[in-house]
């Protein structure tokens, strides 16, 4: 970029304008770049909507404010945060370091957190009280549903009139170990008397070109990056895939998200009138959920947003597509998981663990093995499924019990030891009976009595 030429065209022909520094033609950091980059985010990149400026609200694990001050931060459609810092003229050789921590502490943002200044932002620029509410459906509208794992992947656009050679060196191989991070160059041209030409250029990752001029490491990074950090929402990977059909009815089911008390209170919120536990799928990718309650379409976190607020008084962002089941008992988050990473049908387990006789256990290993799975994936599944019933037979390699394991009905108050003691299973220092335990061809006659529940 550094031979880029700007003309000037006259009737004379055209005129080459000479650059200028953003300080010899008048221009400040925060009153004219950062307002610019406000008023026109797609400086930063495509599709990006500012979320909060001048940000320096951060606080350290004891409490402690930190006064580190972030320029501009964004989202993009992805659902990713992109924070930008900003620097008139040629950036210092740390500033790659700078954007990198306010990245790490912007990670730890909520969406709560992030909902909140984003209508103080909004209040501020507009002079107007502006609600969280109003703030929120702005992001949804934008973005989708704010997924706390896509959050915590922040991208960096640093922009600035040069960067150092070492800058440049260090984002290059920033960016192959996985870090998405932008270089925009901006510079001014001087068109005579008080008029000044700003351009601005991607410097990095050279725009459109890019595929024929890197590494084979930095094209295989590229991709790893673009799959972890920009992967569509829950709802867009089911809707581009056709997963549901216009029609499909889902059921509001909480998960081990809350406790067991929140639970029993939305599910009695639900009782009293079944509608609110209701809704149809749409495959649009805006608002995909008409709940039946009212008739007006939604997203997946806004329904069950409404329903904690209304039944427990709580304001929170649960993962909302994780409480919505379909009729077979699948969320649409473990559904939005087959898209990805393959179709995948918990519907065995959960036949198989209804199969798990009482008075024996077996382990995360065994079950995995039996439906294609591995431990963790399935640990996962138990934290959030409502149709694991028998979960509590399951221990790990050792006959311990889970440190994590919560119980799906609200009515339980047992311990996963004192369940299974009930059911005659001895314990030694924490440590179910190895006499007891499902040896594994026992297990696979449990799997072909399930396999043949399910073929009925």
């Amino acid at each position: 970029m550094s031979h880029e030429r700007v003309y000037r065209i006259e009737s004379s022909g055209a005129e080459p304008l000479a650059p200028v520094s953003f300080a010899e033609a008048g221009l400040r950091e925060r009153q004219d770049l950062q307002e610019w980059v406000i008023a026109h985010p797609e400086i930063l990149g495509e599709d990006i909507r500012i979320v909060a400026f001048e940000f320096d609200r951060w606080e350290d694990a004891d409490g402690g404010r930190q006064r580190d001050r972030l320029d501009v931060l964004g989202l993009d459609q992805s659902g990713c945060l992109v924070l930008a810092e900003l620097k008139r003229d040629a950036a210092p050789d740390t500033v790659e370091m700078q954007a990198i921590k306010y990245a790490a502490m912007a990670s730890r943002f909520t969406e709560e957190k992030l909902v909140a200044w984003h209508a103080a932002m909004l209040g501020r620029l507009e002079n107007r009280p502006v609600s969280e509410e109003e703030a929120r459906e702005a992001l949804t509208d934008h973005a989708g549903e704010l997924d706390v794992e896509q959050l915590r992947r922040p991208r960096i656009v640093l922009v600035a009139g040069a960067f150092t050679r070492s800058t440049t060196a260090a984002v290059v191989w920033l960016t192959e170990m996985g870090l998405d991070i932008t270089l925009q160059r901006v510079q001014a041209y001087r068109m005579g008397g008080d008029d000044v030409v700003i351009t601005v250029s991607q410097l990095f990752p050279v725009p459109d070109v890019e595929e024929f001029t890197v590494s084979p490491m930095r094209m295989e990074s590229t991709a790893r990056r673009t799959s972890s950090t920009r992967s569509p929402s829950t709802v867009r990977r089911l809707v581009q895939a056709g997963t549901l059909p216009d029609g499909t009815v889902l059921t509001l089911v909480p998960t081990t998200e809350v406790n067991a008390e929140t639970r029993e209170a939305i599910a009695d919120w639900i009782s009293d009138d079944p509608r609110r536990g209701r809704a149809t799928w749409w495959n649009d990718p805006t608002k995909p959920m008409e709940w039946e309650l009212d008739g007006n379409r939604y997203w997946p976190s806004r329904i069950v947003q409404q329903a904690l607020r209304e039944a427990t008084g709580i304001t929170r962002s649960p993962r909302g597509p994780a409480w919505w089941v379909t009729e077979s008992g699948m969320s649409l988050t473990e559904l939005a998981g087959d898209v990805e990473n393959g179709a995948f049908d918990w519907t065995q387990l959960h036949r198989l663990l209804c199969e798990l006789p009482a008075g024996r256990w077996t382990t995360y290993g065994e079950v995995a093995r039996l439906i294609g799975t591995a431990p963790q994936p399935l640990g996962g599944h138990f934290r959030t499924c409502t149709l694991c019933r028998n979960a509590y037979r399951v221990l790990d390699a050792n006959g311990a019990v889970s440190s994590g394991f919560t119980w799906s009905d609200p009515q339980e108050t047992r311990t996963q030891q004192e369940a299974l003691e009930a059911e005659g299973i001895s314990f030694d220092s924490g440590r179910a009976a190895p006499s007891q335990r499902l040896q594994p061809s026992e297990l696979e006659s449990v799997w072909e009595v399930a396999q043949a529940a399910l073929g009925e």
